[in-house]
C-alpha cells in the first residue's frame, strides 16, 4: 500500500463477497451514497483478476469466503495493489479484533454497518496514519 494517494470524495470500489445478496445491497447502498462500485465478485480469483483490471480506490473484502479465507484474500490485495483493503463480516468487531489487527486492511466495517460515512472514516483515518497533517507552527 506505499505510495497510495486514497481517494475520498468518491473511492472507487471493488466489493469481495460470497453472497449475491449482499453484494447487489451493497452496491445499491453505496452508490446511492456516493461511492461508485466498479465490480462485485465472489472468490479471490475473481478478487484478483478484477483489481488489476479496475484499479479500484478501496477493495472491500468478506473475512469469509466460503472456502476461503478472506484475511488471506487482504494480504494478497496489500501486497498486490495500491488500494485500501477493509475487511467486512456479519461477525461483532470485537470477535475479530486481533484478525483484523494482524492484517493489512486498513480497518474493519460490520455489515450492518456499511456506509459510505464509514468507509470515507476508514480511508481518512488511513491517510491521517501514513501522512500526518503537521501543525502549524508558532511564530
Amino acid at each position: 500500500m506505499e505510495g497510495m494517494v486514497l481517494q475520498l470524495d468518491s473511492p472507487r470500489c471493488l466489493i469481495v463477497d460470497d453472497s449475491p445478496c449482499f453484494l447487489a445491497t451493497a452496491r445499491r447502498l453505496l452508490e446511492q451514497q456516493g461511492i461508485p462500485v466498479v465490480g462485485t465478485v465472489s472468490n479471490t480469483a475473481d478478487a484478483v483478476r478484477t483489481a488489476a483490471e479496475l484499479q479500484p480506490d478501496v477493495i472491500l473484502v468478506d473475512v469469509e469466503l466460503g472456502a476461503e479465507c478472506g484475511f488471506d484474500l487482504a494480504q494478497r490485495l496489500d501486497e498486490s495493489f495500491a488500494a485500501a483493503v477493509i475487511l467486512i463480516s456479519t461477525h461483532a468487531e470485537q470477535d475479530l479484533a486481533d484478525l483484523v489487527s494482524g492484517s493489512p486492511a486498513v480497518g474493519f466495517v460490520s455489515k450492518t454497518e456499511l456506509s459510505s460515512d464509514a468507509i470515507r472514516d476508514l480511508l481518512r483515518a488511513e491517510r491521517d496514519r501514513v501522512a500526518p497533517v503537521s501543525e502549524p507552527r508558532e511564530r
